[in-house]
């Protein structure tokens, strides 16, 4: 079987994310009432081991996929580059061949995309992508995952993206060409997703509507997505700040949404800004089981990497 990397949405293609999501409903219904260190019944991962490497910080990458590779039956191995060879100047493409004889697949949470792609090529095991500054792909399951569990279809979609055009709204492009949903994206001016991935998505056959209105972006939505204005490494921007503040969800806003719309935040978030306390407290907020799903995503991922999918 050729290897297989999860570097992007594409990579795998929507077939096989659809079969993540049946997959990740089943998993995380058959563990009903379960402890979280208890392996699935099937332990279809026992003996291997995920090798995790974090030049970033993270909190629910770090401990899904920890949770994730334990439940599949597989061992979990935490790197970072401050206590590794990484931070002293070793090179991606030695680290990847070194890890590939030691561990079963890589899961790499960076900053430049490129070190990943560096990592896919000189690796002879799967590497997955536990977020880059272009995309976020291994959210975006957990985010499907959650809107199917909400009772929406996704074909036919109509999600609302308010704010930074980053790397979770490019998975949300890269997803809505591969699930055929519709996207429509409230960004100010300056600050509007590389124009690569809209147009992956128009490619696609799926809308994809650009505004500098908030309200016309959430207008008659299923689903309404923020994320942090001030991305991590970036500069606390007082004028991005400023740019961002009339795309903040709020209850004015979620009001022009669809009477059961769902919100969705990748977090953490900084309440106050991107969003208001009403809306991330509120009814119609999935946010806490958007990250418990994590977890069932990334096991998902770790199958269909392994061929078990």
């Amino acid at each position: 079987m050729a290897l297989r990397h999860f570097l992007e949405l594409s990579d795998a293609g929507g077939d096989a994310i659809a079969a993540m999501l049946n997959d990740a409903i089943d998993r995380k219904a058959a563990r009903t009432g379960w402890p979280r260190g208890k392996a699935d019944a099937d332990a279809p991962l026992a003996g291997h081991v995920l090798a995790m490497i974090f030049e970033k910080n993270s909190t629910r990458t770090r401990v899904s996929f920890d949770i994730a590779v334990r439940q599949l039956g597989g061992v979990p191995l935490v790197l970072d580059s401050a206590t590794t060879q990484l931070g002293r100047g070793e090179s991606i493409a030695d680290t990847a061949r070194v890890l590939s004889r030691m561990a079963d697949a890589i899961m790499i949470r960076t900053d430049d995309h490129a070190k990943i792609e560096e990592m896919a090529r000189h690796a002879t095991v799967p590497v997955i992508n536990g977020l880059t500054d272009r995309s976020h792909p291994c959210q975006i399951v957990a985010d499907l995952l959650t809107v199917i569990e909400h009772g929406k279809a996704l074909p036919g979609l109509e999600v609302a993206w308010l704010g930074d055009g980053n790397n979770v709204l490019h998975s949300i492009l890269e997803a809505a060409a591969l699930m055929k949903f519709n996207v429509r994206v409230g960004t100010p001016q300056g600050y509007e997703p590389d124009s690569e991935f809209v147009e992956l998505a128009r490619r696609a056959g799926v809308q994809v509507t650009l505004t500098g209105d908030a309200a016309e972006a959430v207008a008659g939505a299923d689903i309404v997505v923020t994320d942090t204005w001030i991305s991590m490494g970036q500069d606390h921007a007082h004028e991005k700040l400023a740019a961002m503040e009339p795309f903040q969800v709020n209850d004015a806003l979620m009001a022009g949404a669809k009477a059961d719309a769902r919100f969705l935040h990748c977090l953490p978030a900084h309440v106050g800004e991107e969003v208001s306390q009403s809306v991330f407290e509120g009814p119609q907020s999935v946010v806490f089981d958007e990250a418990e799903n994590r977890i069932h995503a990334q096991k998902s991922i770790l199958l269909w990497c392994f061929g078990k999918l």
